[in-house]
């Protein structure tokens, strides 16, 4: 916990480190945002018969203004200066905002993973458009290169490395990105000092005139969205920087981002009659002696936003496991770095879904059409979970108005503007996140139809033949220790499974039954547990409490628990078989794990049953319940239990007379 209030405080350090994490995304948008507004200029132009004559001072000073205002309005005001207050203990992100706020009211799970889904969605393009639009560059120097095995290989490494862990890696990223936004302020201002008139752009004036004037303002805004999809990447990495890190690198890396694309602008003013679909005006910036460093820095750029996207995708997926959002997964920690995670099965789908974009798309130019939709409605989620917050926290209700209606109109707007993209590869992203919402969806209402059937009875009826059935020597002993895993949030109930398979399925004795329990809080790092002796020396239940980025292992975690209870006198483990109770040696333990099943006799909609399908299907393909629990298979054993029973009492039969 000491290490996540340094990473609160304000240092040169963090500052830097913020650079490397948080800005990756955003700091590499340049690359491509203003040569997407002006192709998609140039091909509205078109379709009126404008002909060449397309870019003038009021599109280049309009498509300039809305980046400029775009970046204030949505990356600054909403995400830097109000987004990062909703602070989970000093963690951000969707999953995180979720947890401070999912008690006020059920429907809110609806928001949170819509935003994870099309955040995960992001997490495929987003390689895919920046190191193919860094390499890119290539062809200044060398028109006949091929591209698409350059990005392939760097994309391919970049997943490969992923399971080593990027401790030794991330040591690099703040001072190379340092370097990157250098590079961005420096060749703008190149161009800037030619026509300093450039400078009227930062005027809303020409924004709005734009908008209001313009045919295709709708389509221009799509490609404008692009220079802030990196806003939510900012929220994400909350946790491994801290807010006053991040706001103020955000003031060097907005600077930065303003001079290069205001730089563009003054280039693409002085050459009216360039084509976006073959020059970009970022490398135009460039002395043609120093393209090669150019598109060797920008290649390290997009590596490192990918490299902050893949990450932010681990962590999105492991909270998503422990909030019973997804199903359960692997997930390795490759260092001792904190936060540093690896889950090889998002890995290697990340980089099938980025190999597979770069081969569809082979362009940059028609990767934008699929890049936007899919974060852009992480950013209206956000948006209605940071209202809902604000409402928490008891902000002036008008206050919260005014919120809502400002960025819910910008983010609808940019929404309608996006939706232009749909044909253009849009629906790929919005594919795949419908794909990823559909695990999450399912994954998260299995839960509660399997809920609505547990049966829960009253522990206290099986006192006496709990106490019984453990003195009973003529039962062979099933385990000296035997734990099970319960749902019961109160310490007064039971499942009647668990009752059924310890007295009927197949009587076992033991010395001692345990009942575990573990509770996901709202908060990130919480470890705390409750005990409590419900048959002093024969029923004991054990509480974890333990925190939504917390991994729950409960094989170590109850091991610790017993440790302690030994240590101070409250339980005894030692076996009670007489040979080895003379040498002091502790008795075995057990873990019974009930595996539900769906009877062809359940009663469910079609609905529920379609849903109660799908589940299985991932259940088979996720870790099965010991793994993911971090058990042992070698004592734990698997029961098979219906979902539901089914009775008599629900079957007519007739007898008929002899």
């Amino acid at each position: 916990m000491s290490n996540h209030k340094n990473v609160n405080a304000l240092t040169a350090g963090g500052v830097l480190v913020s650079l490397g994490i948080v800005f990756g995304d955003i700091g590499t948008s340049p690359l491509y945002t203003l040569k997407a507004i002006f192709k998609t200029a140039k091909e509205i132009a078109e379709k009126s018969g404008g002909g060449g004559s397309y870019i003038n001072p009021d599109l280049v000073l309009g498509a300039l203004s809305c980046v400029i205002w775009t970046l204030t309005l949505q990356t600054t005001i909403k995400y830097v200066m109000i987004t990062l207050r909703a602070d989970n203990k000093g963690e951000g992100g969707i999953f995180s905002l979720y947890s401070l706020v999912r008690k006020k009211a059920k429907w809110l799970v609806i928001p949170a993973i819509i935003g994870g889904a099309a955040l995960l969605a992001d997490g495929m393009i987003t390689p895919s458009i920046t190191v193919t639009s860094a390499i890119e560059g290539l062809k200044l120097k060398f028109p006949t290169v091929s591209v698409i095995p350059i990005v392939i290989t760097i994309i391919a490494l970049l997943f490969i490395i992923q399971q080593f862990g990027t401790n030794l890696v991330g040591k690099l990223f703040g001072p190379i990105m340092f370097l990157w936004f250098a590079a961005l302020g420096v060749s703008g201002l190149g161009q800037i000092i030619h026509d300093p008139s450039i400078f009227r752009a930062l005027n809303p004036y020409y924004a709005i005139h734009l908008l209001t004037t313009n045919p295709g303002a709708l389509a221009i805004l799509g490609g404008v969205f692009l220079c802030t999809t990196g806003a939510e990447a900012l929220y994400s990495d909350l946790g491994h920087c801290g807010k006053k890190n991040i706001r103020i690198s955000w003031i060097f890396v907005k600077l930065m981002l303003i001079f290069n694309y205001l730089g563009q602008g003054a280039w693409v003013l002085k050459n009216p009659n360039y084509d976006p679909h073959f020059v970009n005006p970022f490398f135009e910036l460039v002395p043609p002696g120093m393209v090669l460093y150019m598109v060797a820095l920008a290649t390290t750029a997009a590596v490192i936003a990918s490299q902050a996207m893949i990450s932010g995708s681990f962590t999105l997926i492991s909270e998503a496991v422990r909030l019973n959002l997804w199903p359960k997964v692997r997930i390795n920690y490759p260092s001792v770095q904190k936060g540093q995670l690896y889950v090889p099965s998002i890995n290697w789908l990340l980089c099938i879904g980025c190999i597979i974009i770069v081969l569809i798309f082979k362009r940059s130019d028609d990767m934008e059409g699929a890049y936007g939709l899919a974060i852009n409605l992480t950013f209206l989620m956000t948006t209605v979970l940071v209202a809902v917050y604000m409402l928490r926290k008891k902000f002036p209700k008008y206050l919260i108005v005014i919120f809502v209606a400002i960025y819910g109109a910008i983010e609808l707007s940019f929404l309608a503007g996006n939706l232009f993209k749909f044909v253009h590869g849009g629906w790929v992203t919005l594919l795949i996140g419908c794909a990823l919402l559909s695990v999450m969806w399912t994954w998260y209402n299995s839960r509660k139809i399997k809920n609505r059937f547990v049966k829960y009875v009253e522990i206290e009826d099986y006192y006496e033949i709990l106490s019984e059935l453990s003195s009973d020597e003529t039962v062979p002993k099933y385990s000296s220790q035997l734990v099970y895993l319960t749902s019961a949030n109160f310490k007064t109930e039971i499942e009647s499974k668990i009752i059924y398979s310890i007295i009927q399925k197949e009587p076992k004795r033991a010395d001692v039954y345990w009942l575990v329990h573990v509770d996901v809080m709202d908060e990130p790092y919480t470890m705390d547990y409750k005990v409590e002796f419900l048959i002093p020396g024969k029923l004991i239940r054990i509480d974890f409490k333990l925190g939504f980025r917390i991994e729950q292992r409960v094989n170590l975690l109850y091991r610790k628990v017993i440790e302690d209870l030994v240590k101070n006198g409250e339980v005894d483990i030692t076996s009670q078989y007489k040979s080895l109770n003379k040498h002091k040696i502790a008795g075995d333990f057990r873990f019974v794990l009930l595996e539900k099943h769906l009877s062809k006799f359940t009663k469910l909609s079609f609905y529920e049953r379609t849903i109660m399908d799908y589940y299985f299907i991932l259940k088979r393909l996720s870790l099965s319940e010991e793994r993911s629990f971090g058990l042992d298979s070698s004592y734990v054993d698997v029961e098979k239990v219906p979902l539901i029973f089914v009775t008599p009492d629900d079957i007519e039969l007739n007898r008929l007379p002899v």
